[in-house]
């Protein structure tokens, strides 16, 4: 059964994600896993995370992701990986994701900007993109 909120929140992820073979969502994780324990946890997911929210009018792709990314580093949740991969797909920079998570040190403190840093440079070698300007203002 797809509801028009499920296929548009599809229609969404295809825009945000490269597919691959095994999965038409790319590396977005949506739940799938829990299926056995969660049955309707991807559907929630797909309806009102980007059917609903990501769907909104307002803000564009790269501002959204960036929105998102900055929201998971204040929480310092595992899930910063697959935005910064999905930041790739729909056009920031690796210095905009950077400069982004630098940001927010004065906001979410050094180890939470630190976790993401790391993150985002492990998704960066993963991905074979590089920052073109590191800035040490000292």
């Amino acid at each position: 059964m797809t509801t028009d909120r499920y296929q548009k929140g599809l229609d969404k992820l295809k825009e945000l994600t490269v597919p691959t073979p095994d999965c038409a969502t790319g590396h977005m994780d949506i739940g799938a896993g829990f299926k056995d324990v969660a049955p309707d946890l991807q559907r929630w997911v797909v309806e009102f995370a980007f059917g609903d929210v990501y769907a909104r009018p307002g803000l564009d792709n790269k501002q959204k992701v960036l929105t998102t990314i900055s929201a998971l580093v204040a929480q310092g949740t595992p899930q910063i990986g697959m935005h910064v991969v999905t930041g790739l797909n729909v056009g920031l920079t690796p210095d905009e994701i950077v400069g982004c998570i630098m940001h927010l040190v004065p906001y979410v403190g050094f180890p939470r900007a630190l976790n993401a840093l790391r993150v985002a440079q492990d998704v960066f070698a993963e991905q074979g993109v590089k920052i073109s300007q590191a800035q040490d203002l000292a």
